[in-house]
């Protein structure tokens, strides 16, 4: 029985709390039948997009889909990106936890990267799509319809609305789910995303000196997201990595960098080594982030910020930054797969939007089957309240928000207005709202991008 609640799966709670599960362990058991078929073309996972697209699919749907994940269409091409530091692709897709086979199993849900028909049969698959600054996913068996260059951040941004719509369609909450294409404009949230966008500029800047706040769930996508941009070989680029804690079991089931027996290390110093062996240069800060915290005038004066904790948002215009971009997921049965996004300085203060937040209570989940089931099973109230407190996480909604926080100091970077506030949710991408300012030049730090060096991204 999971009665510790750093092991416990943050996914399969989603099934504890909404009392679809009778057990802790009938819940992991139902993401045990989830799985995920992939097919690329050889010629696809050459590329930089092609290969930041599979690798982001694998790491955030075997988190989630316990069943397995199989690739199908992987050899021993070279790796191109930077998410990865193994020679071949077929090494890096099994470090990430997938496995390479000559055929996918039909059973299974299929994604779809790059030039390869759609599979017969009843089970759904999904086409992944990006062009320009846009990504998503279409019914395999629409047209293929998006073309282009994209930045790297699209691809990603195809893959993680991929999890979501294959997630929904495993735990059958959604009707539309394997009907309907979903996917984002990063350049313009809201925005019909499958249609061409002639306001997308290329990409000629990247941020070079970011202070993240958490190192969690969203701020791995943070530096996951980062490492998937082409910063030139020999960038100076300075990354102050911010959180008190310690990396636990439980991480491995939402966060993009942990590990299924994950060491308990600080989780400044488990970031910061895969971010320095991608070549980012990093300062550790092990403090509680707070009304305490200032930041020195030579440190980085822009911040993403990817906390769950009211007290320390409120805070975040006390330290002393130029920029803030704050990253937010909604919580409970109902608002897991919502995310958020605000930037400041802004239209609202902070202290404003979470000053009240710090004393919100949680629903009571305990009189759900499962938790019934731990009372029998002798778990006393105090070790029932830890377990029921944790909030419900999956690794794709933290990946979409994080894709949208980095894309926001990359839309300043090339004339793109201040987006305020974003808000939506996995569950219905196309009903995205963002509120836009006016555009402010973006003044933290950047290494422009000459064309020649920027890698065939296709």
């Amino acid at each position: 029985m999971t009665t510790d609640p750093d092991r416990l799966h943050r996914t399969a709670k989603y099934f504890m709390d909404s009392g679809r599960a009778a057990t802790a362990e009938g819940a992991v058991d139902m993401l045990s039948r989830f799985g995920l078929a992939i097919s690329v073309d050889p010629a696809t996972v050459t590329t930089v997009n092609g290969q930041v697209g599979l690798l982001t699919l694998v790491n955030a749907a075997r988190r989630t889909m316990l069943g397995g994940i199989e690739v199908e269409g992987v050899e021993d091409q070279a790796v191109v990106t930077k998410l990865a530091t193994e020679a071949t692709l077929r090494e890096a897709i099994e470090t990430l936890g997938g496995t390479c086979v000559k055929r996918v199993r039909t059973d299974w849900p299929r994604a779809i990267i790059g030039d390869v028909g759609a599979p017969p049969g009843p089970t759904p698959a999904w086409r992944l799509q990006w062009a320009g600054w846009r990504g998503g996913v279409i019914p395999s068996t629409w047209p293929a319809a998006m073309t282009g260059e994209a930045i790297p951040l699209a691809p990603a941004m195809a893959a993680a609305a991929c999890v979501g719509e294959v997630f929904a369609w495993h735990a059958g909450d959604h009707d539309m789910a394997g009907r309907r294409a979903s996917g984002l404009s990063i350049w313009a949230p809201g925005r019909r995303w499958m249609e061409l966008d002639p306001t997308e500029p290329a990409l000629r800047h990247l941020p070079t000196h970011l202070w993240f706040i958490g190192l969690g769930n969203l701020g791995q996508a943070f530096a996951w997201a980062l490492a998937s941009l082409p910063y030139p070989e020999g960038a100076e680029v300075v990354l102050m990595l911010q959180d008190f804690d310690r990396m636990a079991m439980s991480n491995d089931s939402t966060s993009l960098l942990a590990v299924p027996e994950q060491p308990t290390v600080m989780k400044t110093r488990w970031v910061g080594d895969w971010l320095e062996r991608r070549g980012f240069d990093v300062r550790h800060e092990e403090r509680r982030f707070g009304a305490w915290t200032r930041r020195h005038h030579l440190e980085p004066g822009a911040a993403l910020c990817g906390v769950d904790n009211g007290v320390a948002r409120a805070a975040l215009e006390e330290a002393g930054f130029d920029l803030v971009v704050e990253a937010g997921l909604g919580a409970g049965t109902q608002g897991f797969r919502n995310f958020s996004l605000h930037s400041f300085p802004g239209p609202k203060r902070a202290s404003v939007i979470w000053g009240a937040a710090a004393s919100a209570t949680a629903p009571d989940v305990s009189g759900m089957p499962a938790y019934e089931a731990m009372k029998k099973e002798g778990v006393d109230g105090c070790g029932l309240a830890q377990i029921a407190s944790r909030t419900i996480g999956v690794p794709f909604v933290g990946l979409t928000a994080s894709i949208l926080a980095v894309g926001e100091l990359l839309r300043r970077l090339h004339g793109g207005g201040a987006m305020e506030l974003v808000s939506g949710s996995l569950m219905a991408l196309d009903d995205t709202e963002a509120f836009t300012g006016a555009h402010e030049p973006y003044a933290h730090g950047h290494v422009d991008l000459d064309p020649i060096d920027i890698p065939e991204a296709a």
